[in-house]
Formats: structure tokens, C-alpha cells, sequence
């Protein structure tokens, strides 16, 4: 018999994970005998003479363990455990069958059936002890697991909200970020203007864009911050306000003349502002490459420097391409660096192009990049589309020679086609 004394010392400090046991046998003496026990031992516990009534129980409130005879009149224990794995439940029910059998078979066809453990009848206190114990266990690291995966749920959906919120972010700081580049092909008479900027990301530190200076002369420009992202993408839009094509007043390009006109600030000068404005009054980390071209659109010259941007292209009218420049330092990079303009001269039917190093950096799968080689050959291929369709195909260029149509890199682009006019109409 049962000793139930043996069973209380051992099981009152470990009556956390299980709390709730179902004593299911057609036997009543056994169900008191084995009720009692738990009851001492610190359990909450029920009885229930069949495994219907117990599968009834079930049902009104799972139990944390369950003590099952297998062999009763109607719905024997092999089937009650069967019928009580398939139940919805929040927690694990551990469940224990008792039997008389030691067959292998027959204990193979309780694992089958959903069992966790046996108890041999007679039952022996020590024995049940020990299958307690290890329910405990099992009932505890279950929880104790489950908590974790809701945990981890509601971290993963408030993940999922921030990021939610953070793209929605990012979505309208793009639409943002490319209505700085508001007139994408522009007229200006004597020459056209077409800008392209694609981010790799949703948003990137490119810029590209042009202003009108006076009668003769407009600005082209394109710039290239380090780094990609936001904080990339806010420094792009506070050199845009340094380049401002609507109030000249606040161009540092531009600088006022006698009688309200407007001249163009010498390209070099410009830069070397620059430079001093991020050295000294912006707080970042950033610096950045930049081109800056002031043409005139009657007589065709243009004055450029270069920051460390790509060497600009100049186009003939016959397709045949020049690779002008001679690089410079980055803007951001150096006090007091010093600048040199250098000038070409465009003739009616020839074009200039700005580009940022997200095209001719573009590699294959292989590693090899496109280079300003395959940039000229894409330009003398393209030698008779004009303004946004000529820049368009280029980016068809490196996706065909990539592979791909998402860049490692921003891509950006500015093309002056020269008319030779008598200015801005």
C-alpha cells in the first residue's frame, strides 16, 4: 500500500508548475488513496471514475497532470490519453498511465497514444515521487519556454510596428527627398537640362540638380554624400538649400551684381565656401563629392570643378566622348583645401554629363566593374537618344550588365545638350 506520509516532504516545494491533477480510475479506493496524496502533497485535485467523465473535465478546466488507470470499462486510458492530446489548450498536459503492463508493445502503443510516463500498479510512493518530479520538470520548462515565445511575439510585433512605422517614414522622406529634384528636364533655350536620381535604398545621398542665374548662364550640379540613408539623405537636403534654384539670394553660386542682376560666383570660390561651411558650422561626419558647372548657354563654355566627384563626360555632336578633369579633393575632407575650374567649350549638337560613381562602379557578378570605359560605350551607343530617354538607357546599360535592377550604390545623373541659342527663352 501507498505510504502517503512518503509523498509530502518532497512535493510541497515543487507544487508551482503543476498545480491542477485529475485522478481518473474506475476504482474508487485507488482514486481516494492517490486524490489524498496529492491533496497533502499541496495539489488541487479532481476525480473522475471514467474517461469520459474525465475527457468532460478536460474540458471545463485542463489539468496540469494527469493520472490515468489504461484499463476501464468504456473509454479506456489508451483512448482518453489519445482523445486528450487532441484538446485546445494554452499550456502542455502532462499525462501518466497506470498499468500492470510491462509488455514494450504495449508501452510503445502508450508513447503512440500520447503518454509521457507509466506507473506500474501497485503503485510505489518513491516511484511516484520520482514521476512528479519529472512532470515538474517538464510542466515548468514548457512554460517557462511558452513565456518565451511570447516574449519573443510581442518583441517581433512591436518590431514589426516600429519598423511599419519606420517605412512609412522612409517612404514619405523619399517622396521628400526626390522633390528636391523637382523639374527633371528643363528648357533653357540654349541648352536642355535632364536630371535622373534613383536611391539604392529608400533614400540615398546623392543629389543632383540646376539653377538659373541669369540671361546667359545656368548651374548644373551633382553631388555625392558618403554613406547611404537617412542621415546621408538629410545632408543632401541641406546642400540643397545651399544650391537653391528658386531664391539666388541664398545660392552661394551665385553672387548679386550692379543694377539687382545676378552673376555666376566663380565654380572654385563656390567650393571652397563649401568646404569651410561643413568644416566649421555643421557637426557631421559626413563629407562628400561634388561637381559644380556654371555653362553658359550662348557661347557654350562651361566652367567646372571637381571635388572628387567622377570626371565628367563632354559628348560631340558626332557621338565621338572626351573624359574631362582632373579630380580633387572631397568637400568636407580638408581645411583650407584649394580648388582649381578648369573650362571646355561646347559646341551646337554637343553635351556634358554628370554622373555619380554608382554607374561607372556598377559590377558584374564576377566583380569586374562597368568603369568609365563602358560608361563612354554606353554614351556612343546612345549617341542619338536625347535628354531622359539617353540617361534612362544608360541605367538599362547597367542592368543588363549587372544582372540585376537593384544597384549597390546610388545612381545619379545630370546632361546639359547644348543648342548654342541666344539664351533663355
Amino acid at each position: 500500500m501507498v505510504q502517503e506520509t512518503d509523498l509530502k516532504p518532497n512535493l510541497v516545494h515543487r507544487a508551482k508548475a503543476v498545480r491542477k491533477v485529475l485522478v481518473v480510475d474506475d476504482s474508487k479506493s485507488l482514486r481516494t488513496t492517490l486524490s489524498r496524496m496529492m491533496l497533502t502533497a499541496g495539489y488541487d485535485v479532481r476525480e473522475a471514475s471514467s474517461g469520459h467523465k474525465a475527457l468532460q473535465l478536460c474540458h471545463e478546466d485542463p489539468p496540469d497532470l494527469v493520472l490515468s488507470d489504461w484499463m476501464m470499462p468504456g473509454l479506456s486510458g489508451l483512448e482518453f490519453c489519445e482523445e486528450f492530446r487532441k484538446m485546445h489548450r494554452d499550456g502542455y498536459g502532462y499525462f501518466i498511465l497506470l498499468t500492470s503492463k510491462s509488455d514494450k508493445q504495449d508501452m510503445a502503443r502508450g508513447f503512440d497514444a500520447g503518454a509521457d510516463d507509466f506507473l506500474t500498479k501497485p503503485v510505489n510512493s518513491g516511484e511516484l515521487r520520482a514521476r512528479i518530479t519529472a512532470a515538474e520538470r517538464v510542466v515548468r520548462m514548457e512554460r517557462e519556454l511558452t513565456e518565451k515565445n511570447r516574449m519573443i511575439r510581442t518583441t517581433l510585433d512591436e518590431l514589426q510596428s516600429i519598423h511599419d512605422s519606420i517605412n512609412g517614414d522612409l517612404i514619405e522622406a523619399r517622396r521628400l527627398q526626390q522633390s528636391l529634384v523637382r523639374d527633371r528636364q528643363r528648357d533653357f533655350g540654349g541648352a536642355e537640362v535632364s536630371l535622373m536620381l534613383h536611391s539604392c535604398g529608400h533614400v540615398g545621398g546623392d543629389l543632383v540638380g540646376t539653377f538659373p542665374i541669369n540671361m546667359s548662364e545656368i548651374g548644373i550640379y551633382g553631388i555625392d554624400v558618403s554613406g547611404h540613408g537617412i542621415s546621408s539623405a538629410l545632408m543632401t537636403a541641406r546642400l540643397a538649400g545651399y544650391l537653391s534654384a528658386h531664391t539666388p539670394e541664398q545660392n552661394i553660386a551665385i553672387v548679386a551684381g550692379q543694377g539687382g542682376d545676378f552673376l555666376a560666383r566663380c565654380p572654385r570660390e563656390t567650393v571652397a565656401i563649401l568646404n569651410e561651411l561643413i568644416l566649421g558650422e555643421i557637426e557631421t561626419e559626413h563629407y562628400f563629392t561634388f561637381l559644380l558647372a556654371i555653362a553658359n548657354i550662348v557661347t557654350g563654355d562651361i566652367t567646372f570643378v571637381q571635388a572628387g566627384h567622377p570626371s565628367p563626360i563632354v559628348q560631340r555632336a558626332s557621338g565621338a566622348v572626351e573624359i574631362v578633369g582632373d579630380g580633387g579633393f572631397p568637400v568636407g575632407l580638408l581645411n583650407r583645401a584649394s580648388y582649381r575650374s578648369e573650362t571646355v567649350r561646347l559646341a551646337p549638337g554637343d553635351r556634358f554629363l554628370i554622373h555619380s560613381d554608382g554607374i561607372t562602379e556598377s559590377r558584374r557578378p564576377d566583380g569586374r566593374m562597368l568603369s568609365e570605359v563602358g560608361l563612354s560605350a554606353a554614351m556612343e551607343e546612345a549617341r542619338d537618344l536625347r535628354g531622359l530617354v539617353c540617361l534612362e538607357t544608360l541605367v538599362c546599360r547597367m542592368t543588363d550588365f549587372t544582372g540585376s535592377t537593384r544597384f549597390e550604390d546610388d545612381v545619379s545623373a545630370v546632361l546639359l545638350e547644348f543648342r548654342g541659342r541666344s539664351g533663355m527663352s
